[in-house]
């Protein structure tokens, strides 16, 4: 049985065949920047130079940090899936939810295009353009679980470099899954502050998987990042620049 019915999704060549005949339309990139704002526009350009326009974590992040409402379109299977995020209101968008997807699925989903948000989040002081009330989903648990589960096992570029790390909140207080050994490092994390390394060697943990838990951490303003504290360190140089992945 397939992840996701095809019948809410758009297949990717159809999909090529929209864009292809709206980027043909008369003005139709000057429409783009002028709904898209600079700031977010900006962060998606340094996104592209650093090749990780794609990077579905990245782009989320970059959403969730401006609180900028966004269309992402992703790609899963020859499929292209619309996710609207609205970080200030803690929803997304979407005909199927986040959490319904298998891991395999998260594993592969990749950033096709970013537009404006087509739709409004429920609530909204002008009422058109807000969609049926099932198809909104909290943001936070699906956040929390692509960071886990995503293809993404570096850390986000926005919390790299020379840091000390501590969790804020106990993660279960938001519903939010804790396996295998994410429960008892986050309780360690509670308590003492510590580098990406330093974490990477506790039980259960890899390079990999500490980084998917602080990204997890920081996607759901959980993460406090000290660049001066005594246990700050860097990763690995080849880890740094994206050389390592798993």
């Amino acid at each position: 049985m397939p992840d996701f019915e095809g019948s809410t999704l758009w297949r990717t060549s159809a999909f090529d065949l929209l864009r292809k005949a709206a980027s043909s339309a008369s003005h139709a990139g000057l429409k783009r920047q002028t709904l898209i704002s600079t700031t977010l526009q900006a962060e998606l350009r340094l996104l592209d130079r650093r090749s990780e326009s794609a990077d579905v974590l990245e782009v989320l992040a970059a959403c969730v940090r401006l609180r900028e409402s966004a269309l992402v379109y992703l790609q899963c299977d020859g499929l292209v899936w619309p996710v609207t995020v609205f970080p200030t209101e803690e929803l997304y968008h979407s005909p199927r939810s986040l959490m319904a997807a298998s891991e395999r699925v998260l594993r592969t989903l990749a950033v096709i295009d970013v537009e404006p948000a087509g739709v409004r989040p429920p609530g909204h002081w002008m009422h058109d353009r807000i969609a049926k009330s099932e198809t909104y989903h909290a943001l936070t648990p699906a956040l929390w679980r692509l960071a886990l589960l995503g293809p993404r096992s570096q850390l986000l570029t926005e919390i790299g470099g020379t840091a000390a790390y501590r969790a804020l909140r106990n993660p279960a207080n938001q519903q939010l899954a804790m396996p295998g050994a994410i429960a008892p490092v986050l309780a360690r994390l509670r308590k003492q502050a510590a580098s990406l390394p330093t974490m990477a060697g506790w039980p259960g943990m890899s390079m990999g998987r500490a980084s998917r838990v602080l990204n997890a951490l920081y996607l759901t303003s959980n993460l406090l990042v000290s660049r001066s504290h005594h246990a700050a360190r860097s990763g690995p140089i080849e880890w740094l620049f994206g050389a390592r992945r798993r």
